[in-house]
Formats: C-alpha cells, sequence, structure tokens
C-alpha cells in the first residue's frame, strides 16, 4: 500500500515536470513527402528567385527548382536508384544542392551530405558507413571521391570522363518516354511518408560520427514546428544567407526546406570569408542570417568591418544555434549593431533540426535558446538519478516529438543509449527552464569539467575569456588532474598588439570566478579548431595540449 502511494505520487510528480509549448498543437499533413510539402503551391511563385549564388548571380527560379527535382528524381530512377538505397551529396553550398537534395528523396533515395572539406578517407568511411550507391560531387571536389568504387555525378561546366554529367543526366530523363506530374510516385515504388529520405551523419567531434535516420514525417513535422508563426504575408518576404554547410542538418532543413517552403531567397556562400561575407549581406540586402558564434566574435573584434558603410545593412535578425553564445559578445554585437535581432536557438540532427527557438511574436530573454515549439515535449533530467527536475534547475535535456529521429543508422546499441524506451531523446546538453518557459543551455554533459567533484562549464570561462581587451578567440576543456580529477585548462588566441603573459590571462579570470572555477593552465595558439557548423573541437584541442605539456616535462 505504502509502496503503491510512493509510485503514484513519483509518476504525478514526474508528470508535473514534463514541459510543452505555450502555444496550441499544429496541424503535421498525412501522406505528404518531403519534397512534396515544401514546394506546396510552387507554381504561383515559379518566376520568382529561389537561389542566387552570392558570387556569380547564377541562380534558379522556383519554377526551375521544381523542374528540375522533378528531372533528377526521373533520371535516378533511370540509373536504376532503387527506393531506401544512399546517394552521398559531396558538394560545397552551390545553387543546385537543394534540387539534388530533394531530387533523391522524390526519387525513392535517402540523401546524405558530406563534408567537402573532409579527407578523402572520412568521405570513404561515410560511404561506407551509410551503404552508399551513388555520388554527386563536382570538379574540385571529383579527387576526393574518384576512388570510393561508385558511379559519380558531376556538377559543373566540365566533363569528367568516366563519370555522369549533370546536364546531360537532366537531358536524358527529358528524353524518357515516362511522364508524370507528381514527382513522388514514379514506376512501382510509391514513396511514403514513413521512408528514410536523409542519412546526416552526427558530428564527431565529441565520439564516433553515426548516420541519423530520419523519415520525411520526421522532417516535414519538424518544419511544421517551427514555422508555426509565418503567416500568409510572410511568404516571398525573406532574404536568407545561405551559409552555414546545406550538408548539416540547419543547413539543409532549416534554410533550404524551410525557405523553399515560406517562398524566399536563398543567397548561397560557397565559403566565409569576411569581407566576402559583409558584401554579401549588403549587395543582396539579406534580411535574415543564420551565422556561428565565431562569425558573431569577427564581427565584434575584427577591423574589417569597419571598412563597410553598416547603414546599407537590411539585416533585421541572425540566428546563432551550433554553440552557446557568450553574454559579454552579444553585448557588443548589439552595440555595433542596433537594428539587428539576435536570436539563439537549439536543435540537433537527431531531432530533425530546430528544437527550441524564438519567433518574431516572441523573443524570449537575453541567452535564452527560445521557447518550447508547438508539438514537443521537454523534461529536464538528473543525470545520475533519471529523476524529473522542476523549472531553474539545470538537467539533461530530453525531447518528445514526431522529430525524433528512427535510430543510429546500423547501430542499436548507440541508439539505445540515446533514445529510452518511452521515446525520449535525451541530447547530452544540460538545461533549464524558467518560470516563463524560456530555456536557457548550460553545457554538453560530456564537455563539463569535473573539478574536484564540482561542474565547471567551459562555456562559461570562455565567455569570461572573450571579455578580456586582448583575447580575440578562447577554448576551455578539462586535462586529468591526479589531485583534482579534472583541471580547467585555455587555448587562447591573443591580437597582434597583446603583452599578457599566461600568468595574466589565468589572474584574469580568476578574479571573476570561484576558486574551482579557475583556469589551471593556459596555451597561447593562433586559432581555436572548429568543425563547418561552428562547434568548438575539445577532443583534439585537449589531445594536443596534453601532448604540448608532456614535451613541457
Amino acid at each position: 500500500m505504502g509502496t503503491h502511494v510512493v509510485e503514484c505520487s513519483q509518476k504525478q510528480e514526474e508528470g508535473e515536470h514534463i514541459f510543452r509549448s505555450r502555444y496550441p498543437p499544429v496541424h503535421v499533413p498525412d501522406n505528404v513527402t518531403l519534397p512534396d510539402f515544401v514546394l506546396y503551391n510552387v507554381e504561383l511563385y515559379a518566376d520568382r528567385m529561389a537561389f542566387v549564388d552570392a558570387t556569380t548571380g547564377k541562380g534558379y527560379t522556383y519554377g526551375e527548382v521544381a523542374r528540375d527535382i522533378r528531372r533528377f528524381a526521373k533520371a535516378l530512377r533511370s540509373l536504376g536508384l532503387r527506393k531506401g538505397r544512399v546517394v552521398l551529396v559531396v558538394l560545397p553550398n552551390v545553387p543546385e544542392y537543394a534540387i539534388v537534395a530533394l531530387g533523391i528523396m522524390a526519387g525513392g533515395g535517402v540523401f546524405s551530405g558530406a563534408n567537402p572539406a573532409a579527407h578523402s578517407s572520412e568521405i570513404m568511411k561515410q560511404v561506407e558507413s551509410a551503404d552508399g550507391k551513388l555520388i554527386v560531387s563536382d570538379l574540385p571536389t571529383y579527387h576526393k571521391v574518384k576512388d570510393c568504387g561508385l558511379p559519380v555525378i558531376i556538377l559543373g561546366e566540365v566533363r569528367v570522363e568516366g563519370t555522369i554529367h549533370w546536364d546531360e543526366l537532366l537531358e536524358a530523363a527529358d528524353r524518357a518516354s515516362s511522364r508524370t506530374d507528381h514527382i513522388t510516385n514514379q514506376e512501382d515504388e510509391i514513396v511514403q511518408q514513413s521512408d528514410l529520405c536523409a542519412l546526416p551523419f552526427s558530428s564527431g567531434t565529441t565520439g564516433l560520427s553515426k548516420g541519423v535516420m530520419l523519415t520525411h514525417r520526421n522532417l516535414v513535422a519538424n518544419l511544421c514546428s517551427t514555422l508555426f508563426r509565418i503567416s500568409p504575408e510572410m511568404i516571398g518576404q525573406v532574404t536568407i544567407l545561405g551559409l552555414i554547410p546545406f550538408f548539416h542538418i540547419y543547413g539543409i532543413t532549416g534554410i533550404c526546406c524551410a525557405t523553399i517552403r515560406n517562398k524566399g531567397k536563398v543567397v548561397v556562400m560557397r565559403r566565409y570569408e569576411l569581407r566576402s561575407f559583409l558584401n554579401a549581406l549588403i549587395t543582396h540586402e539579406v534580411s535574415f542570417a543564420p551565422i556561428v558564434p565565431p562569425i558573431i566574435l569577427a564581427l565584434v573584434k575584427n577591423p574589417i568591418v569597419d571598412e563597410f558603410d553598416l547603414k546599407k545593412l537590411k539585416l533585421r535578425s541572425i540566428m546563432t544555434a551550433a554553440a552557446p553564445l557568450a553574454p559579454e559578445i552579444l553585448n557588443e554585437f548589439e552595440k555595433k549593431f542596433p537594428d539587428v535581432q539576435v536570436q539563439e536557438a537549439y536543435g540537433m540532427t537527431e531531432h530533425s533540426c530546430i528544437t527550441l527557438s524564438h519567433s518574431n511574436q516572441h523573443i524570449a530573454k537575453r541567452n535564452s535558446v527560445g521557447f518550447i515549439l508547438p508539438n514537443l515535449e521537454v523534461k529536464f533530467v538528473d543525470p545520475d538519478t533519471g529523476r524529473y527536475l522542476p523549472k531553474n534547475t539545470p538537467g539533461e535535456i530530453c525531447v518528445k516529438s514526431q522529430c525524433v529521429m528512427k535510430g543510429y543508422y546500423k547501430n542499436e546499441t548507440e541508439t539505445s543509449l540515446t533514445i529510452d524506451t518511452e521515446g525520449w531523446l535525451h541530447t547530452g546538453d544540460i538545461g533549464y527552464i524558467d518560470d516563463d518557459g524560456d530555456i536557457f543551455l548550460v553545457d554538453r554533459i560530456k564537455e563539463l569539467i569535473k573539478y574536484k567533484g564540482f561542474q565547471v562549464a567551459p562555456a562559461e570561462l570562455e565567455g569570461i575569456l572573450l571579455t578580456h581587451p586582448s583575447v580575440e578567440d578562447a577554448a576551455v576543456v578539462g586535462l586529468p588532474d591526479e589531485e583534482a580529477g579534472e583541471i580547467p585548462a585555455a587555448w587562447v588566441v591573443l591580437n597582434s598588439k597583446a603583452k599578457e603573459s599566461h600568468e595574466d590571462i589565468i589572474n584574469y579570470v580568476a578574479s571573476t570566478v570561484a576558486q574551482y572555477k579557475r583556469v589551471r593552465v593556459v596555451q597561447f595558439v593562433d586559432s581555436i579548431p572548429k568543425s563547418p557548423s561552428g562547434k568548438i573541437m575539445r577532443r583534439l584541442i585537449k589531445e594536443k595540449m596534453l601532448e604540448k605539456l608532456k614535451e613541457g616535462t
């Protein structure tokens, strides 16, 4: 009897600590694939520009985008691609990227984007892990994929012997005898909403890279939740910067697919360079720019910015989602760009993209990563006990929704560690929800430094280091220590005029934090290694720091 009462009380407490959106649920259409969903009403916007290259000006209208998605889907079927087979796309950001990805999905294939800057051995590893059947690439990247043992489709003007040329392939599709208006209903293999459509690989900076299985339903549901506040008068009005790599889940879903759905324009940038970036913002009158914290840091601290007339900017908002934004940098950015709204968001590949966000109607508090989107449930769990936690209490963020991945490809062990038996996705991130429903990110469980039993968040110390006038960039990791377990250690990039010593930097941090949070080791470096999405590559930094310390002894 007593045990039953305790169990009931515990269940009631858990129920009270499951948090939902302040907004009502939104409808997710059934039986519609991702390509059909984003191309809804496309004929009404056929002459409107959809994608334009920031440098060359080459672009595609919505009519051309819809036409070439259909052509490529048909061409892939003619090449013998069967439903559920994986096609690797190894391309930089180009205007054709979304056409390639959505064409693969429309043809029943599974799109798997790879980093074109990766080493050929890394690309080969992804090909093997994904059981890839075909590769789409371009001439500058071809040398990295030519030995993968798969047919290669090449984009661009130049024909490469032994490959399939993009334009010729689409022209051949036009000559094919079969005709269909419905892009995902071809031959005998009808594409279902429950079918896999994407296999992105999660970041390998904190562990082995794994293929994330996402269905059409996952991505349609995510777009329905993230775009719920888009009103009819906003359709076709947003010009968005396409700089985040399109092989990244936010690049393909949050930029390409969301923009096609809303009939806006994507200004495509192949690579980041500060002058080109600012020139693209001004020339193409970009109104919304999803960027990563290192770019915000450059906009605040780099003197190149002063070469441009910032009054010409039409930029209304930026979004950063890859890593926590230091409050001090946010303050400086807002002083320099007072008319630009800063939105921090939170998402992950395993949840099909954005999980928590802001909206134009509701801006969450400063340094919050936003509020819970419609159709989502969120809870905060004590990593040690599994207990559900109340408001204002940091714990592991767990989320449940239709956006949660099917699992890791051919990796049931990792899947079971990430998605529990009740369908909750465990993010590995520590955060809390306040009384107003705004969520704050503290740090990653794996990145928290344990100093004599105390938890130290690297992001907090990095934020402090960045307030130093001589510090351009910084990264903090935990190094093993016999007495303390781990100690906070920092890589620091100083500006060219800096005269500070290692001891000066250590003392600067020590003057503002508790004793257990103090940085114990500082090494000066030229740059901080970061992933394409802007995340600090902590594992690599830790290895290099330990090597240097070993050499010193």
